[in-house]
């Protein structure tokens, strides 16, 4: 089954949100709307990059691999396609 690691990234602020979902368009709907954590604070979020992966488990390796980064450096490169990965 097919996953996506998407970044979005606050309108408001220069903050970015890693994730995975089966559904980018909607995730985005909740953490524009719903969410009440990290995305509530720097509402509202754009999605700016997204990559299919072939299964949850080769999505969550990509965002555990850019999430260890901390780097906003590197995060724009790889929405930029500086970078794979």
């Amino acid at each position: 089954m097919k996953y996506f690691l998407y970044i979005l990234q606050s309108i408001s602020s220069d903050k970015f949100y890693t994730g995975i979902s089966k559904e980018p368009s909607l995730r985005l709907i909740y953490h524009n709307n719903l969410e009440k954590g990290f995305t509530a604070r720097y509402r509202p979020w754009n999605i700016v990059f997204t990559k299919e992966f072939p299964s949850k488990e080769d999505a969550a390796f990509a965002e555990r691999k850019i999430k260890k980064w901390k780097s906003k450096i590197m995060i724009r490169k790889v929405i930029n396609r500086e970078i794979q990965i």
